[in-house]
């Protein structure tokens, strides 16, 4: 059995999908409503702030992914993040379960210099001290023998269907719905993002490699980055016609945060789009040659084409 906690986001259906199509059918659905991606998947409601939820929801379980998302509140981050983490080490550490977390980038340094797997955690705001605060739980977990477990980590998502960020929603989907795309900080700056489907894909293929485990690695990339300048002149090669953009300064969210709440949650995160962001997703592509990763030119056609 394998158990993904946190079901129900495009990152989890498409967990899903692979491993049904490649590793295993006996899968469990664990959210607080879940609902079926396969046929023969197993429902199971959970809410994982509760312990013995958490217990029941694990139970059984030879590999647990756990791949929540919240809604961008830092309020609610610092409430329930911890907590969940917590229950999720205890029910996996009880049951015997390998861990998989999928993890993001919000507690790296917002600088240029390249980021790899062992690069220090320096947290610019909440969302960051709270990521970097989970992901300390479970290495501890992980270095005291309490918990077999592996930590997938991946930067800004861009992808097909319902895939949310800020990339699909300041550029890509303005551009299908036939509007100006927005810009954060600088269009020029190098960007690292992963399409989702190869994220999904990863981590179900670490989490069935059992030298994978006791490490963190970063999910698979197009090395060829990109700024955002580059992916919208794709963007005009893909629909054939000429896309302009608009740059969001530093200034405008700065002064839009003070009456838009998304907005004030976002700023935090800003000092990512100033300079080149640099994600190093080497160490997989060593290990793992045979991934295919989606190119940024294939992954904007295919969102455009969508």
């Amino acid at each position: 059995m394998q158990t993904v906690l946190g079901a129900g986001g495009p990152i989890a259906d498409e967990l899903v999908n692979e491993l049904h199509r490649n590793h295993t059918k006996d899968i469990r659905l664990v959210s607080r409503k879940p609902s079926k991606v396969n046929d023969t998947d197993e429902l199971m409601a959970a809410d994982l702030t509760d312990a013995d939820a958490t217990s029941r929801a694990v139970a059984g379980s030879d590999i647990a992914y756990l791949t929540v998302g919240l809604p961008l509140d830092s309020e609610l981050w610092e409430r329930q993040f911890p907590v969940m983490m917590r229950n999720v080490i205890d029910a996996c550490a009880e049951h015997g379960t390998k861990l998989v977390f999928f993890d993001n980038t919000y507690m790296y340094p917002g600088t240029p210099t390249p980021q790899t797997e062992s690069t220090a955690f320096a947290p610019g705001g909440r969302k960051g001290r709270v990521r970097g605060q989970i992901a300390t739980m479970l290495l501890e977990a992980m270095r005291a023998g309490r918990v077999e477990a592996l930590i997938g980590r991946a930067p800004e998502f861009y992808g097909p269907g319902r895939t949310k960020s800020y990339t699909n929603s300041l550029v890509f989907d303005r551009i299908k719905a036939g509007k100006r795309p927005f810009v954060p900080v600088d269009a020029q700056a190098k960007r690292s993002l992963i399409w989702t489907p190869d994220a999904s894909r990863a981590l179900a293929l670490l989490g069935n490699t059992p030298d994978a485990y006791g490490q963190t690695w970063h999910l698979p990339i197009d090395p060829d980055r990109q700024s955002y300048a580059q992916l919208i002149k794709t963007a005009d090669e893909a629909t054939g016609r000429k896309i302009g953009y608009t740059v969001l300064p530093m200034l405008a969210f700065g002064l839009g945060r003070r009456f838009v709440k998304p907005l004030d949650e976002m700023y935090e995160l800003l000092v990512r789009y100033r300079d080149d962001n640099i994600f190093d997703s080497s160490k997989f592509a060593a290990r793992f040659p045979e991934f295919q990763v989606t190119s940024y030119r294939e992954g904007v056609e295919r969102i455009l084409a969508d």
